[in-house]
């Protein structure tokens, strides 16, 4: 699947994230953050563009009703943040982790996720298109009532993910793995799967396969 991908300029000043408090209004873009410590803070209706986010942690912090275009993120750790109302737009994020994080209600568009740990996160609500999760683990994850159209999960762990209340009309999970999902046949109806899901799948209704 083909992305748009986050717009940045070349060569970025660098900057404190801190400094987002000293901003008239809580945002900062066109700079590069590296190695931020802002844990545990509350910051509501932040807008981030146009950078650069590196080596950052943003455990337990209260973002909700963030917005981020235009931004890269590599090697940063959400766990436990609250990033619902999120509006994520053309941003990429590599070997980032985001156990426990609450994505719900969230608008998610031309977004890579990438080996990245996602489990025990909730997306419940929200709205994905053209999401690709690459080589990420998203355990016990949670997609309830969600709208997903052109998504992709390639390579990864999707066990025990809920997709109840989501149809999977047009995403890919062939390449992923998983021993259970939870979900309902009518929802699994066009999503793309491989031959040895299918048997699974089957398997889980109680059909019994004889060679």
């Amino acid at each position: 699947m083909k992305l748009d991908t986050p717009k940045i300029h070349p060569e970025l000043p660098e900057r404190k994230f801190e400094d987002i408090f000293y901003e008239d209004y809580p945002e900062l873009d066109r700079c590069l953050i590296n190695d931020a410590d802002f844990e545990n803070e509350e910051l509501h209706r932040v807008n981030l563009s146009g950078m650069v986010i590196k080596n950052c942690r943003f455990n337990g912090t209260d973002f909700t009703s963030i917005s981020m275009t235009d931004v890269q993120f590599e090697n940063c750790d959400f766990s436990n943040a609250n990033l619902s109302k999120s509006s994520i737009h053309r941003v990429s994020f590599n070997n980032c982790k985001f156990t426990g994080t609450d994505l719900t209600d969230s608008r998610l568009g031309n977004v890579l996720v990438e080996e990245s740990i996602l489990n025990l996160s909730a997306f419940g609500s929200s709205k994905l298109e053209k999401v690709l999760f690459k080589q990420s683990s998203l355990e016990s994850s949670d997609f309830f009532e969600c709208v997903l159209k052109k998504v992709e999960f390639d390579t990864c762990n999707l066990n025990s993910s809920n997709f109840e209340r989501t149809p999977l009309k047009t995403v890919d999970i062939n390449t992923s793995t998983f021993e259970s999902l939870i979900l309902s046949l009518e929802d699994l109806r066009g999503c793309k799967v491989s031959t040895h899901q299918a048997i699974q799948f089957a398997a889980l209704i109680g059909l019994v396969i004889v060679d």
